[in-house]
């Protein structure tokens, strides 16, 4: 599976105490627009975790299913519910075919989850996905050092740059944060 996904555009700051997760709202089939305004970012648990992805929809859809299952099952313990749902994902003949990737937050951690089995917290508190994540996570880093912005603008401000230069990612931005 490859891990580069078109189509969106997620970020994930956590900065002073706060986290913040933010995704643009385009989809895209092939070099078409379909969709501006999607919601690619959900709240879990009982408002206690943030969700966002990256990559098929329906995919995705059905990784928040199992994701919240986890979440219910290890009673909002994140790590322990990224942790096997990655290995799941992984062990799972018919997961194993589905083409998204999650970055997921709470109060205290944040990951990134992937069908490979992977499980990655940032060093920095910074993590994106998508075909603009490079962009947002470098405009992200520059602000987080150079300004004293919270990480709802933050976020907010890296994906307006990274839309700004990924064809695959607009400008209508949804922010949620924690």
């Amino acid at each position: 599976m490859s891990l580069k996904f078109f189509a969106t555009t997620i970020i994930c700051v956590r900065h002073k105490g706060q986290v913040a997760i933010a995704g643009d709202g385009q989809v895209s089939m092939g070099d078409t627009v379909l969709k501006e305004k999607a919601n690619k970012i959900r709240m879990l648990y009982n408002g206690e975790v943030l969700a966002g992805f990256s990559g098929a929809t329906s995919d995705a859809f059905a990784l928040f299913s199992r994701f919240e299952a986890k979440l219910e099952e290890f009673r909002g313990n994140l790590s322990r519910a990224a942790i096997e749902l990655a290995k799941e994902w992984r062990l799972d003949r018919a997961l194993r075919r589905l083409e998204a990737l999650l970055i997921i937050a709470d109060k205290e951690n944040s990951f990134l989850i992937s069908g490979t089995g992977d499980v990655i917290e940032p060093d920095d508190g910074i993590i994106a996905i998508g075909s603009g994540g490079p962009y947002a996570l470098a405009a992200a880093r520059v602000l987080f050092r150079f300004t004293d912005f919270p990480p709802k603008r933050i976020a907010k401000e890296a994906l307006k740059i990274s839309s700004e230069i990924c064809i695959y990612t607009n400008d209508k931005i949804t922010v949620k944060e924690l």
